[in-house]
């Protein structure tokens, strides 16, 4: 009998698994896996519950990884239903998590049970689920990526099944995402009274003309696989709420989306110079602290993704675009371990309100990551 992926997805979603809670998500896979012959491990670190399991002779042959997390961002306020109700209504299933990344576990899941069971490969499937991929990511795949490293585990490749296509089921994969970083500024002035400007030293002028800078530098047009980096000023802050009082502080915060022609580090070094340049200018001294969400990575185009390419078009008659848009993923870390790409589902509605997908795309992508196992395996 066949594993029902939306079922499992329905299962899922009623687990209420709000970062950093399991919510009973990872406790549900690893019964279902371990009923199918994986052998499981929990990987928690610091309150964050991971999983890990294995089918298949270890070390010996070909291993196939999936990566995916159970954890859900907070449903917010008003659902037209229950927003851990996992009920299929019309042509689709509602509820968070839904196409963020349940249903892609399910899938995955689903696919990987009934292939060692129907037909047992030579060699080994790896699953990897973790329970803080929609917070900081500190304890997460990091978390089971640094425990297979200790206990010399491994995947060849890995399918991460996040929700990569925009309008159809099969029209994008990723094959890299762009580095995210943010710049925190705090420009330092003397306070004064603004009827006498001449006896303060604003830090909002230093500070709006190293914003000013920083915005309107290009800094790339883009390589191959990668679009244009882009700054965004994304808050500037005083505090002050007097109108005739210069601050001695002003702060501000920018998010750069980076592609390969960039490092945290080198941008980190651009932004220290512009900043190093205003002071001479102005006299307003900055601090500088920088938060790196990951780095610009990128699979070439080759053996996986053509193995994942002729997959979905096998399935859906639809030729995936290789794309390195969007935001970050786990994928930035497991690129450390393997090559590894991403494909799942539309996510039109992920974090949104009423989030649901088509019971039908499920399915689809079962089937799409059945016939990537049996490719694979061949």
């Amino acid at each position: 009998m066949s594993t029902d992926p939306v079922a499992l997805t329905a299962a899922l979603i009623r687990c209420p698994s709000v970062t950093p809670e399991e919510g009973g998500a990872l406790l549900l896979m690893e019964r279902v896996l371990t009923e199918a012959g994986f052998a499981c491990t929990r990987v928690d670190r610091n309150g964050i519950a991971n999983l890990f399991a294995r089918w298949g002779n270890g070390g010996n042959g070909q291993s196939f990884g999936f990566n995916g997390h159970t954890d859900v961002v907070p449903p917010g306020e008003g659902w037209s239903h229950d927003p851990f109700c996992g009920e299929v209504i019309g042509a689709e299933i509602w509820g968070r998590g839904a196409t963020d990344m349940k249903s892609g576990v399910a899938a995955f899941v689903a696919a990987a049970v009934d292939f060692v069971q129907e037909t047992p490969p030579d060699g080994s499937i790896v699953i990897t689920l973790t329970g803080d991929e929609e917070g900081d990511g500190v304890d997460g795949t990091t978390a089971i990526l640094d425990w297979m490293e200790a206990e010399g585990e491994r995947m060849d490749v890995c399918l991460v099944g996040e929700p990569t296509c925009p309008e159809r089921l099969g029209d994008m994969m990723k094959i890299g995402r762009r580095g995210s970083m943010s710049a925190f500024l705090t420009a330092k002035g003397v306070q004064g009274h603004s009827a006498y400007p001449h006896r303060a030293k604003n830090p909002l002028t230093g500070l709006v003309r190293l914003l000013d800078r920083l915005a309107s530098h290009a800094l790339d047009t883009g390589t191959d696989h990668f679009d244009a980096s882009t700054l965004a000023i994304t808050t500037v802050d005083t505090g002050n709420k007097a109108t005739n009082v210069i601050p001695a502080e002003a702060r501000a915060t920018v998010n750069i989306r980076f592609n390969d022609t960039h490092s945290s580090q080198s941008l980190t070094d651009w932004i220290r110079q512009e900043a190093d340049r205003v002071t001479e200018e102005t006299g307003i001294t900055f601090e500088l602290r920088t938060k790196v969400s990951g780095e610009a990575f990128l699979t070439p185009p080759g053996p996986l993704s053509d193995l994942v390419a002729r997959a979905v078009e096998a399935e859906t008659g639809i030729t995936p675009a290789l794309s390195t848009t969007g935001g970050t993923s786990d994928a930035r870390f497991v690129r450390r371990h393997c090559p590894v790409v991403e494909f799942g589902l539309v996510g039109k509605t992920m974090h949104q309100r009423d989030e649901r997908v088509e019971v039908a795309q499920i399915t689809g992508l079962k089937a799409i990551y059945t016939r990537i196992l049996r490719d694979y395996f061949a």
